[in-house]
């Protein structure tokens, strides 16, 4: 387990059919060898089951790398997977409830889109939430159900109001990376731009330079 403040500036979300053959728990290993900072394990279709089966496979892939391991959704498996904390959805359990679920020293990010559900995260009794994960920032493929692409003002926005850590998630790559960050960015959320590239570790290597010459600017 990582402490509560893990560093969330190149934070990788696992994709299993982007994955492909090369596998899940692979993709998570060469990316953070190569500079990913923290993993988010997702998988909508696969059942509780399957969904322990991989978190477990992806966490012995970490073991000793030193960094956080995320559930998407799935509160209740993140004992079982043996992962530091949850990531949820303004449509999923709600903070309180997953914080309850998860323990004082689990993980939790929510996804938020909006400045009104940073007001409304806001709310919420204190220490509940550890960061929030912002966007779509910009159009993606990979989640159908996304909201809208907020675009860089609001992503600005959000994290002028955020008292939290804010991860920039949406069509992230290279090239878009330092623009998250100058934009308030804590970090920035990847997919496709790792998962299923021909070569994980030079795909991620670059996002994390880009996103490292940023500091400062």
């Amino acid at each position: 387990m990582t402490s509560r403040a893990p560093d969330l500036s190149l934070y990788l979300i696992t994709d299993t059919r982007l994955c492909g053959a090369f596998g899940v728990a692979a993709t998570a290993a060469a990316a953070v060898r190569a500079g990913a900072s923290a993993v988010q394990v997702r998988d909508p279709d696969a059942t509780d089951d399957e969904f322990v089966a991989l978190g477990r496979a992806v966490a012995d892939a970490l073991r000793g790398l030193g960094v956080a391991l995320i559930v998407n959704d799935r509160v209740h498996l993140v004992a079982a997977i043996g992962a530091d904390g949850a990531h949820i959805g303004q449509t999923d359990l709600d903070p309180r409830s997953a914080r309850e679920l998860l323990g004082p020293d689990a993980l939790l990010g929510l996804s938020v889109q909006t400045a009104e559900h940073v007001a409304a995260a806001r709310h919420q009794t204190p220490f509940v939430i550890d960061y929030l994960g912002v966007g779509p920032i910009w159009p993606q493929a990979t989640k159908p159900d996304a909201a809208a692409p907020a675009g860089l003002l609001r992503l600005e926005r959000i994290t002028a109001a955020s008292p939290w850590p804010c991860v920039a998630i949406g069509g992230i790559d290279a090239e878009r990376a330092p623009l998250a960050r100058r934009h308030g960015a804590a970090g920035v959320a990847v997919v496709s731009a790792i998962c299923g590239q021909p070569d994980v570790a030079a795909a991620t290597r670059r996002i994390r330079v880009a996103w490292d010459s940023a500091a400062g600017t």
